[in-house]
């Protein structure tokens, strides 16, 4: 997204329970009932394993509940239903609590660092405004579209600067889906979904305090207090909050957040239960969102290097103020042994006051004035305010016919976004790159401000049904959504819409081995509207994408140990790209991608854990209408692997001590879609120690301290351009340490 375009069960008895979401204004999913209410069974369960711990005081499904270590067992990204990993035929990774926690993750891309098919970096150490993340070769500001929070989509937009962000300390787990999810949660793009799952209400009492210091002026205060409120326990409340600011690793750039969550579960008998939730987030500095050319920085310029730490606007001029608001509910009612409704609910309002300047090109095409030192630049502003709302009505049912188990979900869902605003572009002085002298933006706008009205809505009914038959897993989905999408230029009163209605379905067939293995095939589909405008005027067509997927997946009986191998095919239409230097996009055509993606999680000792993950992306486009056609798309490295292990001391004189260390390695993508020029490739090297000074005194009990470091080598590079004026260097080493105090 260039600064010139705005594109970018555990139930007691029978019960339930919810949970709470706490933050985030969010919602989260229930507390649904049946012990593994997944396919494969109908009858509760309250057991606790080594890797996700169901507290049944805290009354939540096993993919809601906290988790120690590494590993997770169900999620409901998939399926909306508390489902095993290892019965949910299509690709599903998830980052828990601890792993955020160990490789301070300060954002959810940065949390995803470590997943197979995910390229979390493309936009380096300039991201901290927006999660910009690619999945299976998808991604850039199209994927902005594809986050969920507890459930519901993030509904901002995509099309203009509009969009929310959370913050990781919120969040109690992040799931990953690869793959078209369109069957179950409507308008997406192919690639996958990002689920975040809120920290919810307990029913025990949980206090948290925590500071952080670090490089780059880098601090923070944290909170996180939860527990029940009334002696009956009943009613359960969390309250999650944080003070954070940066100096970032540019000049004359600041990052600065303020967020507060509260929560309140009331649970008045075990099959019901009701989740009020909010989210409240002012980030007045949002740091650093400019580029710089591959000329300069991919090779030199003039013998030249630009500096990593270069800032391409002026510091009194450029700024981006953003208000999110979100409060919402999650309700749940279980009537019987067989039927279990639910409904999610949460209401988005979203401001943002926002100037720029950027580096750009000048009207001979070139980034520098006459090929010296000084860098064409443009600026633009806008003030955008957007109004959202989203509903999730489902019914699910668990009854068998003969042999055959079923879980059957029904569900009716609405999405409403409106985002209204004003965006002018225009034009500032140069700047000498590798000397810059600020103070002169010389800003002038030829043209009255743009005035813009966006609109989508979407309404959607679908069906699904998991099937269990001895070990067979059977996935059948359907879903028929009806789409409506408006552009309203209020300049001149014109008006582009677009009404559009689409079926989308989905098949899985798994077989679960008593020994751990299973096996699985797939194919799904997608699709996803436009609110973005041709030259001509108009809408753009829907993308649609479908993909077929094969994989294996493991976990030894017993074990916290997981495996997981995949291939899929992948492909979509009618992509569109954004034209330069304007508000318009343009269809290309068709976009085919194929991987390959190994991920391993386990336990070489019971103190030593290993996340181990490969992947391969073979993307190109297949009709393009330009000179593109059998080219591969920007931000889309065919290799990519990651290492990160964790000891853990439990005896001796090291007894509380923990040391981490992880590697990443991303291979070489193009710059640009031209295919002309290459991002080299890259290995970056993290580390962690953490103690839990309780070690050394009783009176130090629930004190801990962590040390992080990421890109500990300082490696200098680039991460991804997404054509050749627009680079982004990588984060430099970044250290932070943080103390915790639980009681």
């Amino acid at each position: 997204m260039s600064a010139s375009s705005p594109s970018y069960h555990f139930h007691p008895p029978v019960g339930r329970s919810l949970l709470l979401t706490a933050l985030l204004g969010t919602l989260a999913q229930p507390a649904l009932a049946e012990g593994d209410n997944t396919a494969s069974t109908t009858t509760a369960t309250t057991t606790t394993t080594a890797q996700t711990v169901t507290v049944t005081s805290d009354r939540l499904r096993d993919a809601l509940a906290p988790t120690e270590g590494y590993t997770a067992d169900t999620s409901t990204s998939a399926t909306k239903t508390d489902t095993p990993l290892n019965e949910t035929p299509q690709s599903v990774s998830v980052v828990t609590r601890q792993q955020i926690e160990d490789q301070g993750s300060e954002s959810v891309q940065q949390a995803l660092r470590y997943t197979p098919g995910v390229f979390a970096s493309g936009r380096g150490a300039g991201n901290s405004r927006y999660d910009f993340i690619t999945l299976r070769g998808f991604g850039g500001t199209s994927n902005l579209d594809n986050v969920y929070l507890d459930g519901l989509k993030l509904l901002g937009d995509a099309g203009a600067y509009n969009t929310p962000q959370i913050d990781p300390y919120f969040l109690e787990r992040v799931d990953v889906f690869k793959g078209p999810s369109s069957v179950l949660y409507g308008q997406n793009q192919p690639g996958g979904m990002v689920a975040l799952t809120s920290k919810r209400p307990r029913f025990q009492p949980y206090h948290e305090l925590q500071t952080e210091f670090g490089t780059n002026g880098q601090r923070a205060a944290r909170f996180d207090f939860s527990g029940p409120v009334n002696e009956d326990q009943t009613i359960a409340y969390r309250l999650v909050g944080q003070a954070d600011a940066s100096d970032t690793m540019y000049h004359h750039s600041k990052q600065e957040r303020y967020t507060i969550a509260p929560s309140v579960t009331f649970a008045p008998d075990e099959d019901t239960t009701l989740t009020l939730m909010a989210y409240l987030q002012h980030d007045p500095e949002s740091g650093f969102y400019g580029f710089v050319p591959a000329d300069g920085t991919i090779h030199d310029h003039n013998g030249r290097k630009i500096s990593r730490h270069f800032f391409d606007g002026d510091p009194g001029y450029n700024r981006f103020d953003r208000y999110q608001r979100m409060f919402g509910y999650h309700f749940e009612h279980r009537f019987n042994d067989i039927f279990t409704a639910r409904q999610n609910f949460r209401y988005l309002s979203m401001d943002i006051d926002y100037n720029q300047i950027y580096s750009t090109v000048g009207s001979d095409g070139r980034n520098y004035v006459d090929d010296g030192e000084m860098l064409n630049r443009g600026a633009s502003r806008s003030n955008e305010s957007l109004k959202a709302y989203a509903v999730d009505n489902q019914l699910q049912a668990d009854f068998d016919t003969g042999p055959v188990k079923h879980t059957v979900l029904v569900g009716l869902d609405y999405q409403h976004r409106q985002n209204t605003g004003t965006w002018q572009f225009g034009n500032a002085n140069p700047i000498n790159a590798f000397d810059p002298d600020y103070g002169n933006p010389g800003v002038t706008y030829n043209r009255p401000a743009d005035s813009f009205r966006h609109k989508v809505e979407q309404t959607g009914v679908y069906l699904q049904d998991q099937l269990a038959l001895g070990g067979w897993r059977l996935n059948l989905s359907g879903r028929e959504d009806w789409a409506r999408a408006t552009s309203d230029d209020r300049n001149d009163g014109s008006s582009a819409r677009d009404n559009q209605s689409h079926f989308s379905g989905r098949a899985g067939l798994l077989y679960a081995f008593d020994n751990g293995i299973s096996p699985y095939l797939s194919y799904s589909e997608s699709f996803n509207p436009n609110t973005r405008e041709g030259e001509d005027g108009d809408i753009l067509g829907p993308t649609e994408g479908n993909q077929y997927e094969a994989g294996v997946k493991y976990q030894p009986p017993g074990t916290e140990d997981q495996y997981t191998v995949s291939v899929y095919r992948l492909t979509q239409t009618n992509v569109a790209e954004s034209i330069p230097d304007t508000n318009y996009y343009e269809p290309i055509g068709k976009v085919r991608t194929h991987g390959v993606e190994l991920s391993a999680k386990t336990h070489l000792t019971e103190q030593f854990s290993l996340l181990a993950a490969y992947t391969y992306t073979d993307m190109e486009y297949v009709k393009t209408t330009d000179d593109t056609e059998g080219n591969t798309p920007y931000e889309a490295p065919r290799h990519m692997a990651s290492a990160w292990g964790k000891y853990d001391f439990d005896s001796g004189r090291f007894n509380g001590l923990a040391l981490g260390a992880g590697v990443r390695y991303v291979g070489s993508s193009w710059a640009d879609d031209e295919n002309t020029t290459q991002v080299p490739a890259y290995t970056l090297v993290d580390a962690m120690a953490s103690y839990d000074l309780g070690q050394l005194t009783p009176d130090l009990n629930g004190l801990n301290v962590r040390v992080n470091a990421n890109n500990l080598l300082d490696k200098k590079y680039v991460s991804s351009c997404t054509s050749l004026r627009n680079c982004y260097y990588g984060q430099e080493r970044n250290v932070t340490a943080t103390v915790s105090y639980r009681f």
